[in-house]
Formats: C-alpha cells, sequence, structure tokens
C-alpha cells in the first residue's frame, strides 16, 4: 500500500504522523510512506534525510493570524490544492491520511477531488479548524479522546489514542520493570523540545522552598538552548543534584526514573505520561490555538490523573507548593499514576493502521 500523510508544522501534529507511518511500514513489505507538508514546518527540519520522503506545498496558516494574512491564505488555497493534486497524480496513493496542520487541508480535499480514500487524526480532546473543516471530506476519522468523538460524525469516529512513536515505546521497554532511585525522589522537568522560559524560570524561584529535602532530591531538567546556562549555574549556585541538557534524545528513559514530571500539556506529551503511567503536574502552555493544552489537562485533572497550574497563576511559591505536597503524599501519586495509566494506549499507531486497511479494501 502507498500512504500519504499530510500536515505537521508542530511536534505535536508531526510525531503522530511518523508513528503511524513506522507502523504502515511494519504492517506490509513494499508499503510505501510519504509526507506532504511546509517547507516552513518543523517537517523540513525532521523528515529530511530519514526514511520518509517529504514533498512541500505553499500552504498558509490562518488560525491567529491577521485578517490580512488570513485573505492571503485563503486568496493562495486554489493554488495549494493544485500543487497537492499534482503530487497524488504522481503517486498514486491509495490512502491520504491527515494530521492537522495547514498542509493538511488542501491535501486532504486534493485527495477528495480523486477520490481516494481518506482519513484525519485528532490529537487534542478539542479539534482544531482544519480537522473541524475535514470532517466533511473524509471518511474516517481518529481521535486520542472519548470525549472529542462529539465534534465528529459518529458513524466514521473511532477512538484509538494518540499514536506515539517506535522509538520511544522501544526504549520504554528495553530500560524493563523499575528504574527509580528508591532513596530519591525525582523531578523530571521540560517544556517540550525548545524548553519553556516560564517553567524554567519557576523551578529556579522554587529552589530554596526544596533546602529541606535536598539530600532526597534529584532533577532531571531539559531546559532548551536558550536558558541552559541560566539553569545550569542556579542549580550549582544553590548545591542541586541536577542532571540538565538542552534536549534529552532518550526521554522514555528519563520518564522512568521520574517520580513526578512537570511540564506542558501538547497531546503526544500526555500520551507519554500515560503510556509510561507517572503523575504530573500539567502548566498549559497559554497560546496553543482553541486553548488545546488546557484542555488535555483538565481532562487529566478532572479524572485524577494529574494537577495543574495555569500558566498565568505560575510562580516559583505555587509550583513548590504542589510539588511539596506530592512529595509528602506518595500515595497521592500512586492514584496518579494508576489514573493516568488507564488512558495509555500504546497500541495506538497499529489500531490506526488496521482500521485505514479495512477502509481501503471497503
Amino acid at each position: 500500500m502507498r500512504c500519504v500523510i499530510a500536515g505537521g508544522g508542530t511536534g505535536g501534529h508531526l510525531f503522530p504522523g511518523m508513528a503511524i507511518a513506522e507502523a504502515f511500514v511494519e504492517r506490509e513489505k513494499g508499503n510505501e510512506v510519504l509526507f506532504i507538508g511546509t517547507e516552513r514546518g518543523i517537517e523540513a527540519k525532521v523528515l529530511p534525510g530519514g526514511k520518509f520522503p517529504l514533498r512541500t506545498i505553499k500552504a498558509k496558516p490562518i488560525q491567529g493570524k491577521s485578517l490580512v494574512e488570513k485573505l492571503k491564505a485563503i486568496w493562495s488555497l486554489p493554488m495549494t490544492i493544485s500543487e497537492a493534486l499534482s503530487i497524488l497524480r504522481e503517486l498514486r496513493p491509495q490512502l491520504v491520511f491527515g494530521v492537522g496542520g495547514y498542509a493538511s487541508g488542501p491535501t486532504l480535499f486534493a485527495a477528495f477531488l480523486l477520490g481516494v480514500k481518506r482519513a484525519i487524526q485528532e490529537q487534542n480532546v478539542t479539534p482544531g479548524m482544519t480537522n473541524r473543516i475535514l470532517k466533511w471530506f473524509c471518511q474516517r476519522i481518529f481521535v486520542s479522546f472519548e470525549e472529542t468523538k462529539k465534534y465528529f460524525p459518529e458513524r466514521k469516529t473511532i477512538v484509538t489514542g494518540n499514536p506515539i512513536r517506535k522509538e520511544f515505546l522501544a526504549s520504554l521497554q528495553e530500560s524493563g520493570g523499575e528504574t527509580r532511585e528508591r532513596d530519591r525522589f525525582t523531578l523530571l522537568i521540560f517544556g517540550g523540545s525548545a524548553g519553556a522560559h516560564r517553567i524554567n524560570q519557576a523551578v529556579i524561584e522554587a529552589l530554596d522552598s526544596f533546602q529541606g529535602i535536598k539530600s532526597s532530591l534529584k532533577i532531571i531538567h531539559q531546559t532548551g538552548r536558550e536558558d541552559l546556562e541560566f539553569v545550569s549555574n542556579a542549580y550549582q549556585a544553590k548545591g542541586f543534584n541536577a542532571l540538565v541538557r538542552p534536549f534529552f534524545e532518550d526521554m522514555a528513559t528519563c520518564y522512568r526514573m521520574s517520580d513526578l514530571v512537570i511540564c506542558r500539556a501538547g497531546a503526544s506529551t500526555v500520551a507519554e505520561l500515560a503510556v509510561c503511567g507517572k503523575a504530573a503536574l500539567l502548566i498549559p502552555y497559554p497560546y496553543a490555538a482553541h486553548q488545546h493544552q488546557w484542555r488535555n489537562a483538565k481532562k487529566l485533572v478532572d479524572v485524577g490523573a494529574a494537577r495543574m497550574i495555569l500558566d498565568q497563576e505560575l510562580s516559583g511559591g505555587v509550583m513548590a507548593q504542589v510539588i511539596l505536597h506530592l512529595y509528602g503524599h506518595p500515595e497521592e501519586r500512586v492514584r496518579m499514576e494508576e489514573t493516568i495509566r488507564r488512558l495509555g494506549r500504546p497500541r495506538a499507531a497499529e489500531e490506526i493502521v488496521d482500521h485505514c486497511y479495512a477502509l481501503c479494501r471497503e
């Protein structure tokens, strides 16, 4: 089978798409996957030179842009649909799969015009604008949360969970059983691949509150490149045991070592927390479209799987209060771990591929 995966722009769209691509390639010998994205998206940095080829179209973002930029993006739609049509006619795929992002819309509409089988995947609790439109032009819709079904036609919507990359799952399995240090309380802190200055700053402000537990505290902190020196110097000056990097390649092992994770609430992060079964303090990114991250975090908080601090309420004191409470109440962390683990769907990518095969046989 030949499959085109369209979309990207951010890791939240691209990485689930890569997980689905890996599952397609493994499903049957000879299967091929090609990505269609844009030159400005993260896919243009991640995919070149890898195992999945990338073609680009000149799609422009609409969400969150000025009126002039929105009009320019709408004006360019016929051209970007034409570009997608040209690529699809050349490749002749059996399936076009949209993962969100502004390259997804024109490509899925081109597939609709050509009569190619079409499916989309929504990572967040609340759908983005692109998928809200594409629901009328596709034949299968895969969602991460039960609550998301209400936004889509019931007859073609399936809850599968959010796909996680094969290398993450493999690393999780290789690390085997429990890798936490029994005599340490380990915090894993990150704000995404580029870090989050607000989170970094709050953690450093909170350190004075941790003097009483310093000897039993271990910190693993992904800072992003810009804050690496500032954060490293602060830990060193205050004498804390901290492993600080701008980026960790093996996040699965970092998760395994942690007792509490402090992070944003992107869909991929939420899926990883669930698969790993980790208690988390979530700080949703406040500028995510449609308040995606806040809604993702609220879903976990409502079922008792996580705690949340809003970005605008974040400070070292507020963060320290929550961390110290969870440090002193391990039974609460255990309940959070058990609850979030029930939301984990490690076979999401394989389930999606199964349904896509069934769609293509229809």
